[in-house]
C-alpha cells in the first residue's frame, strides 16, 4: 500500500530565499515568537495582547502620518487575509510560506480589527481557526525550517504509540487504560500544530479500507476507527451553538455532550438524555439538531475533502446510535 505524505513545502520555500530575506526573516522571529506565544495561550481571538487601544493608537498614526500609503497597505494586507480564507489545507501552508515577511504586528492587528467587526458569530470563529492556524504555520516555519517535515505515516505512527506494545502486537482496547489517553493528548498536541490536514486523513482513511478488506486485523480496524473519532470530536468541538445571547439552547448543548464524549458512553448518555429514557430532549429534537449540524458541517467544509468526509461521518454515527437506542427502547416497552 503506498503512503501518503505531506509535501514538504516549508523548507524548500525557505531555502529559496535570498540572503537578504533570510536575515530579515532571522530579524522577525523574536517578534514572532512574541505572537505566536499570545496566540497559543489565549482564550479567545478578540483577547489577545493586542488591545484595542493598542489599534487605535495604530491607526490615528497611520492616518495622520501618510493616509494615502496607510491605505494601501491595509488594502494589500485585506487581499492576503482574503487569499488565506480561500485557500485549502494544501494551498495554506505555501501561501504563507510564500508571504512569510508580511506576518508582522500590522497584519496581525488588521485581522483583529477584521475579526472584531464580523456581523456574526460563525464567521467571527471564521477568522479565529484561521488566524490560529496561520500562527502555526508561521510557528513552524520559523522554528522547524531546517528540521525533516514528518510525513503522514510518521505522524499516525506517533499518535497510535501509546496502543502499541514494544513488539508492535495490536491489542484493542489497550491493556494500559493510560494509552488511550496519551493517544488522545498526541492527537489534540498534533492537531494544534497543523499536521492532522487532509494528507494525514487520507492515510488514516487507507489503512483502515485496507484492515477492513483484509478482515483479519479487528484490533488495528479499531485503533483507526478511533483516531478518526477522536478527531472529529476534536474538530467539531471547536464550534458551538448551543448559546444564543443568554439563552441556553438544551438540543444544541445536549449534541455537544455527544460530540466531546467517548463513543462508548453514547448508550448510557443518550439514555439518559432522551425523552424516551430518563431526560428531556425529545428523539425529534435530537434528529433534527444532527442534520442541522450536518448541514453546517457540510457548508464549512471543502466538498469531497476527507475533513468533511470524516465530520459528517461521525455525526451520522452519533444519528444512527439514537436512533437504535429509541427502537430499542421502543421495543422494551411494548
Amino acid at each position: 500500500m503506498a503512503a501518503f505524505t505531506v509535501t514538504p513545502v516549508i523548507p524548500c520555500i525557505f531555502q529559496s530565499l535570498s540572503p537578504s530575506h533570510r536575515c530579515e526573516l532571522e530579524r522577525h522571529r523574536c517578534e514572532l515568537d512574541r505572537q505566536c506565544h499570545a496566540w497559543k495561550h489565549s482564550t479567545q481571538f478578540s483577547q489577545l495582547n493586542f488591545a484595542k487601544r493598542k489599534m487605535r493608537r495604530n491607526l490615528v498614526f497611520a492616518v495622520s502620518g501618510n493616509a494615502e500609503e496607510s491605505f494601501k497597505k491595509t488594502l494589500e494586507i485585506d487581499r492576503l487575509i482574503d487569499l488565506l480564507r480561500d485557500a485549502n489545507d494544501k494551498e495554506l501552508p505555501q501561501l504563507v510560506a510564500e508571504n512569510i515577511l508580511a506576518f508582522n504586528e500590522g497584519f496581525w492587528i488588521r485581522l483583529a480589527a477584521r475579526t472584531e467587526t464580523c456581523k456574526s458569530e460563525d464567521d467571527k470563529k471564521d477568522y479565529e481557526e484561521l488566524a490560529a492556524l496561520v500562527m502555526s504555520v508561521v510557528d513552524r516555519l520559523v522554528h522547524k525550517t531546517n528540521e525533516k517535515i514528518e510525513s503522514a505515516t510518521d505522524v499516525l505512527k506517533a499518535i497510535l504509540k501509546p496502543v502499541v506494545d514494544e513488539v508492535e502486537e495490536i491489542c484493542w482496547p489497550p491493556r494500559n487504560p493510560e494509552a488511550l489517553d496519551l493517544m488522545k493528548r498526541e492527537l489534540h498536541q498534533r492537531e494544534q500544530e497543523g499536521q492532522l490536514d487532509e494528507g494525514f486523513l487520507s492515510e488514516v482513511s487507507a489503512q483502515l479500507r485496507q484492515a477492513k478488506e483484509d478482515g483479519d486485523k479487528p484490533g488495528l480496524e479499531a485503533m483507526l476507527q478511533k483516531v478518526l473519532q477522536l478527531y472529529a470530536s476534536r474538530v467539531l468541538s471547536k464550534r458551538t451553538y448551543a448559546k444564543k445571547g443568554k439563552e441556553v439552547l438544551r438540543d444544541e448543548l445536549f449534541l455537544e455532550t455527544l460530540i466531546t464524549a467517548p463513543e462508548e458512553e453514547w448508550n448510557k448518555m443518550l439514555i439518559d438524555g432522551m425523552t424516551i429514557g430518563k431526560g428531556e430532549i425529545s428523539p425529534e429534537e435530537l434528529d433534527a439538531v444532527i442534520k442541522k449540524r450536518i448541514e453546517r458541517t457540510l457548508i464549512r467544509t471543502e466538498g469531497g475533502s476527507y475533513q468533511q468526509r470524516v465530520l459528517v461521518e461521525y455525526l451520522k454515527g452519533i444519528q444512527s446510535r439514537a436512533e437504535e437506542i429509541v427502537k430499542f427502547l421502543q421495543g422494551k416497552s411494548q
